[in-house]
């Protein structure tokens, strides 16, 4: 088993998952609280990595960050080196392509928080981040572990986007989903077997503790 991507497949969980956690709160108690024109356009855009073709995402990704793209050019000018193909703009595509996977969950979660409990925030002189952040994200909190959860799975399983903006480069952008690919390739059968069986493993897991929390959530409610 390649156990170095596997690793960086890992960190790069991990990262995205703590990069987005911010990004993807502030736009799911926009989706859930907020009342303002273009809502339905700015959940369409979020939604759009789920229905897009990776290599699609992957082509758009490589205009943006490559050297003449927008991205690109603002990472050059503040760290003198590139964005596409590196670890770097891994992160930054995985976050653009988990947003669905992390928002839809807690925008739900957020819009089932009874509204009896902001109003009471509320009288009590909590302003709107008040309010978020100590009464409507601890009662969400399982639509927030349910999207980081399916993030990091996400990010683990991804390989159309992480080979076009990261290409194949050991122990730098070689995530573990592009190594089962490497050693089929290479007809190194047993090796991709085992890297394939870690993944599957991993993946249950990590869907089965979403599961859990469904359905904790529907013994609490009962």
């Amino acid at each position: 088993m390649d156990w170095q991507a596997v690793r960086l497949s890992l960190a790069l969980a991990f990262t995205t998952v703590l990069l987005l956690a911010p990004l993807a709160i502030a736009l799911a108690s926009l989706l859930a609280f907020g009342r303002f024109r273009g809502k339905a356009a700015l959940e369409a855009l979020i939604t759009l990595p789920l229905v897009l073709p990776p290599t699609v995402l992957g082509f758009y990704f490589l205009m943006a960050m490559g050297p003449r793209g927008l991205l690109g050019r603002m990472w050059i000018a503040l760290t003198g080196s590139g964005l596409v193909f590196s670890f770097s703009g891994l992160v930054a595509a995985s976050m653009l392509i988990n947003l669905p996977f992390f928002v839809q969950p807690l925008a739900s979660a957020l819009g089932g928080v009874e509204t009896h409990y902001l109003e009471a925030a509320a009288t009590l002189g909590a302003g709107p981040l008040s309010r978020l952040r100590r009464v409507a994200l601890p009662l969400a909190w399982r639509g927030l572990a349910t999207g980081a959860t399916l993030s990091f799975a996400h990010t683990m399983g991804e390989f159309g986007v992480a080979l076009m903006v990261g290409g194949d480069l050991p122990g730098r952008t070689r995530t573990a989903s592009i190594a089962v690919f490497d050693q089929v390739q290479a007809l190194d059968l047993a090796g991709a077997r085992q890297t394939a069986l870690f993944m599957l493993v991993l993946a249950f897991l990590l869907l089965a503790g979403v599961a859990l929390l469904k359905h904790a959530r529907r013994l609490w409610s009962f």
